[in-house]
C-alpha cells in the first residue's frame, strides 16, 4: 500500500473514532455508513483490488465532509462539551505554533509556580505595511490540556498555577504589552489550602479589572471559576464548539438530581441540564457575556485545520487593535478606523495598528472594562427597589463620582506631596499662632502651667468597656440535650460535647481541635456587631432566572419562605467597637450560601451605597499595640524601623546600608560579611541585586576609591579565568582560597551541572 493512501486512511479512521465519540452513540446510522465504506476500501486497497486509490479517496473524503456537514446541524450542548474535552481537540501549543509567528514558553521561579497546567509564553506577530515589517509583542496565558497531558490535570489549574498567571500579567503590564488568554479548564482544581483556589481567583480577577494593558480572552472550554482567572478582559471571543458556563453538565445534574458521594447522574439528566444552562457560543453572544463568536469547522477544529488558524490569527488582531483604536483614535477619526477594522474581507496582517498607549487612553480602557462587567452584574438581578430608592441611588453615584476620581485619582498619587505641605503649613500656622496670643494667654490663664504639670502626673483612670459576658443571641440548637461528635474526632480524637455547652458557652467552636460549627446568620449579626448597630440595606434585591432553568422561581421563593431574606447575601450597616463599618455576609441558611447574580448585584452595589467618612460622634478607641518584634537601627542619617517576623535580619542589614547611601562602607561590609560567615570571595555582581542596585560602573568606581582611601588594607580583588570579579577579605582567607573558590562557582559548577 502506498504510504501516501495509508496515512490519509488512518486519518480518516481519526476522524471515524472522534465522530463516534462525541455523538456518544447517537446518529449510528450515518457513523456505521461511513464505516462501512472505509473498511471496505482499505480491504480493496490492501488486496491490490483498486485501481486509482487517489481517486477513490478522494470521493472517501468528500463522504466524510459531507456527513460531518450534515451532522453538525444536530450538534447538540451536551456534543459540544465532549468536542472541547476530546484529546483532538486544538490545545494553546498547537494555537501557538499555528496563529502566532514566534513564541518562547516561560515558567516560574519555584516549585509553587510550576504548574504544567497553566502555559505561558511570549509571542510575537509579524504584520506588514507596505514593504515595511513590523513586529509586536504579546503575552500569552492560558491552560494546556494537550502535550503531556498526563501531567496536565485536565487543564484544571492549581492556586499556584493562576498565581504564576497574575505575575506575568504584571510583568506584561510592566513591558506594555498586550495579554490574549486563552480559556481550555473545565473548572479550578480544588485546593483551599493556602493560597487557595478561590482566593487566588478572586486575586486574578482583581488585578485584571485594573490592568492597563489591553487584555483579549478566547474561550474554548470554560468551566466555572477556573476559567474567570484569565477570563476578564476587554474583548472576549469564543469558539463556536466552545462552551461557557458557571458550572459544569455534570455538576448541574448532581445537584438537580440530589446525588451523594459516589454516585453518578444518569446521561439523560446531563444532557437536560447542558441543554437548559445555555452554554454554547450562542447562547452567551445573546446574553452579552462574549462579544464575538469565532466559527470553527464541522464538528470543531482539530490540529491539522490550518484555515481555522489562519482564521482565529485574524479575529485575534481584529479584536486587540479594535481594543486600542476605541481608547486611542479621537470620536471623528475613530468611526472610519473601526469600519475598515471590521471588513471581514480586510487582511489584518497587512494592516498596522500600533499598539502602545498614552497614559489617558490607558485609564479609558480600565475604566470601560470595570463598568463593562458592572453592567453584566447588574443585568441578571430583579430589583425590587422603589423607584425613587433606585434612583437616589444611582443620583448618589453621579454626584459622588467626582469626588471619588478627586481623592483616588489625585489625592492618593500625590499623597505624599500634600501631607508635606499641609505638615509644613501647620507647623508655621502654630508657631505664628503661639507668638501672636502668647501675651494673652499670660494674662487670662497664669495657672494653666501648674494645671498641665498636675494632668501629666495623675494616674489614668480604669476605663470599663461595658462588654456583657453572655451572647446576644443563642443558637435554638443549644436546647438539644444530647452529646455532638465533632466532624474530627476521628483525626484529632476530639470528645463528644453536651449541645448546650457547644452552642453556648463555645458558640459552636469545638473545645479540642477548633472545628467551626454551622451557626444561624443571626449569630453573627447579633454578637459579632455592637448591639442595635446593625442597619440593612438593599434587602429588595433578589435573583432572577436569566437562563429560564426549569423550576428556579420555586427554588428561590421556597428558600425566601424557609429564611424570610430575599437572597443569600446580607449587606448592612454596623459598628463593631464604634468603628463603623459596611458588610456583605453569606448566608449559608440561604440555598447553601451559593453565589448569583442577586448576590454579585448586592456587592457591585455597596460601591456606591456608602462612602464611609470619619465618624466625629464615635467614641475613641483604645488599641493595645506589640512592638516586641520592631527592631531598630541607628544610622548617620536617621533611624531605621524593620519588622522581625517579615524581614530576616541579614536582608535587614543589607537594606540598612543601601538606604545610607553609603558604597563604600557598603561594599566593605559585604565583602567582609561574606568572608566572616561562610567563607567565600563576594561576587561583584551580587551588588546589582536588590536592595543595592549597583551598576558594573559604580562597583570599579567604588572599589577605585577604596584603593585611594588606602583605609581598607585586609580588602582585595581577584578574578576567575571567565572574568567574572570577586572581593575578599585577607583577614579570613589568603588569595590562593579565594581564587578557587571563584573559580569553583564561576566555571568549574556550572560544568558539573
Amino acid at each position: 500500500m502506498d504510504n501516501t493512501i495509508e496515512k490519509r486512511i488512518q486519518s480518516l479512521n481519526d476522524r471515524l473514532s472522534y465522530t463516534r465519540d462525541i455523538f456518544a452513540g447517537k446518529h449510528e446510522d450515518s457513523i456505521r455508513l461511513l464505516d462501512e465504506k472505509l473498511t471496505e476500501f482499505t480491504n480493496r486497497v490492501r488486496n491490490g483490488e483498486v485501481e486509482d486509490p487517489h481517486t477513490e479517496i478522494v470521493s472517501l473524503e468528500d463522504l466524510f465532509v459531507f456527513v460531518e456537514k450534515r451532522l453538525e446541524k444536530l450538534i447538540t450542548p451536551m456534543d459540544r462539551v465532549r468536542i472541547v474535552r476530546h484529546p483532538q481537540r486544538i490545545c494553546l501549543r498547537d494555537i501557538l505554533e499555528n496563529v502566532y509567528d514566534n513564541f518562547t514558553e516561560v515558567g516560574g521561579q519555584d516549585e509553587h509556580s510550576l504548574d504544567p497546567s497553566m502555559l505561558i509564553a511570549r509571542a510575537v506577530i509579524t504584520r506588514r505595511r507596505g514593504k515595511k515589517m513590523h513586529t509586536q509583542s504579546v503575552m500569552v496565558i492560558g491552560q494546556e490540556k494537550g502535550h503531556g497531558a498526563e501531567f496536565r490535570n485536565g487543564g484544571s489549574v492549581k492556586p499556584w498555577g493562576n498565581a504564576k498567571a497574575l505575575q506575568y500579567m504584571r510583568v506584561a503590564e510592566t513591558e506594555g504589552i498586550p495579554i490574549h488568554c486563552y480559556i481550555f479548564t473545565p473548572g479550578s482544581y480544588p485546593i483551599e489550602d493556602y493560597p487557595g483556589a478561590a482566593q487566588q481567583i478572586a486575586r486574578n480577577i482583581y488585578t485584571m479589572a485594573g490592568l492597563r494593558v489591553p487584555v483579549i480572552s478566547i474561550i474554548s472550554e470554560g468551566g466555572s471559576g477556573g476559567a474567570e482567572a484569565i477570563g476578564l478582559a476587554d474583548k472576549r471571543l469564543m469558539l463556536s464548539h466552545g462552551y461557557y458556563s458557571v458550572i459544569s453538565p455534570e455538576g448541574g445534574a448532581a445537584i438537580e438530581g440530589r446525588l451523594k458521594a459516589g454516585q453518578r447522574a444518569a446521561p439523560e439528566l446531563i444532557e437536560h441540564c447542558a441543554q437548559n444552562l445555555h452554554i454554547t457560543a450562542q447562547d452567551n453572544l445573546s446574553f452579552g457575556y462574549i462579544d464575538s463568536v469565532v466559527q470553527e469547522p464541522a464538528l470543531g477544529a482539530r490540529p491539522h485545520h490550518f484555515d481555522f488558524f489562519r482564521s482565529l490569527r485574524q479575529e485575534v488582531l481584529r479584536a486587540t487593535d479594535e481594543v486600542v483604536i476605541t481608547n486611542t483614535k479621537p470620536p471623528m477619526v475613530r468611526g472610519l478606523a473601526l469600519a475598515r477594522l471590521r471588513n471581514p474581507e480586510a487582511n489584518l496582517d497587512e494592516m498596522y495598528v500600533r499598539w502602545g498607549m498614552s497614559g489617558a487612553a490607558k485609564n479609558r480602557m480600565r475604566e470601560r472594562r470595570q463598568q463593562k462587567f458592572l453592567r453584566l452584574s447588574r443585568a441578571a438581578a430583579i430589583d425590587n427597589r422603589p423607584f425613587l430608592a433606585k434612583n437616589a441611588a444611582a443620583l448618589r453615584d453621579w454626584v459622588t463620582k467626582p469626588w471619588m476620581h478627586f481623592k483616588y485619582d489625585f489625592v492618593r498619587r500625590h499623597q505624599r506631596k500634600l501631607h508635606n505641605i499641609m505638615e509644613e503649613l501647620s507647623s508655621e500656622w502654630d508657631v505664628f499662632k503661639g507668638r501672636l496670643f502668647s501675651p494673652w494667654k499670660r494674662i487670662a490663664s497664669p495657672a494653666e502651667k501648674k494645671a498641665t504639670a498636675k494632668e501629666l502626673t495623675t494616674l489614668s483612670n480604669w476605663v470599663d468597656d461595658n462588654r456583657v459576658s453572655k451572647w446576644n443571641y443563642l443558637s435554638p440548637r443549644y436546647k438539644v440535650d444530647r452529646t455532638i461528635t465533632c466532624p474530627n474526632s476521628a483525626s484529632y480524637g476530639c470528645l463528644d460535647l453536651w449541645g448546650p455547652d457547644l452552642f453556648a458557652e463555645f458558640a459552636g467552636v469545638c473545645s479540642h481541635c477548633g472545628y467551626h460549627f454551622p451557626m444561624e446568620p443571626e449569630w453573627y449579626v447579633q454578637n459579632v456587631f455592637d448591639k442595635g448597630s446593625v442597619f440593612e440595606f438593599n434587602r429588595e434585591i433578589e435573583a432572577g432566572n436569566p437562563l429560564n432553568f426549569p423550576n428556579f422561581e420555586e427554588r428561590i421563593k421556597a428558600a425566601q419562605e424557609k429564611t424570610g431574606c430575599r437572597s443569600g447575601c446580607m449587606t448592612f450597616e454596623a459598628r463593631i467597637d464604634g468603628i463603623k463599618l459596611v458588610v456583605a455576609m453569606l448566608m449559608g441558611t440561604f440555598r447553601g450560601g451559593s453565589f448569583g447574580a442577586a448576590e454579585g448585584y448586592k456587592l457591585v452595589e455597596l460601591e456606591g451605597e456608602y462612602v464611609l467618612v470619619p465618624d466625629e460622634d464615635a467614641a475613641p478607641v483604645k488599641k493595645e499595640i506589640h512592638c516586641e518584634h520592631i527592631v531598630t537601627l541607628v544610622g548617620q542619617h536617621s533611624y531605621y524601623l524593620y519588622d522581625s517576623d517579615l524581614m530576616t535580619k541579614s536582608y535587614a542589614h543589607w537594606a540598612f546600608l543601601a538606604a545610607e547611601d553609603n558604597p563604600l562602607a557598603t561594599f566593605v561590609d559585604c565583602v567582609r560579611e561574606d568572608g566572616r560567615v561562610y567563607p567565600r570571595p563576594f561576587a561583584a555582581e551580587d551588588l546589582a541585586n536588590p536592595p543595592f542596585h549597583m551598576s558594573k560602573s559604580k562597583v570599579e568606581d567604588t572599589w577605585a576609591e577604596l584603593q585611594k582611601s588606602g583605609g581598607y588594607p585586609d580588602i582585595e580583588r581577584c578574578e576567575a579565568s571567565n572574568g567574572d570579579v570577586y572581593f575578599f577579605s585577607t583577614l579570613y582567607m589568603d588569595r590562593t582560597l579565594a581564587e578557587s573558590l571563584a573559580e569553583y562557582r564561576s566555571v568549574e559548577r556550572l560544568s558539573n551541572v
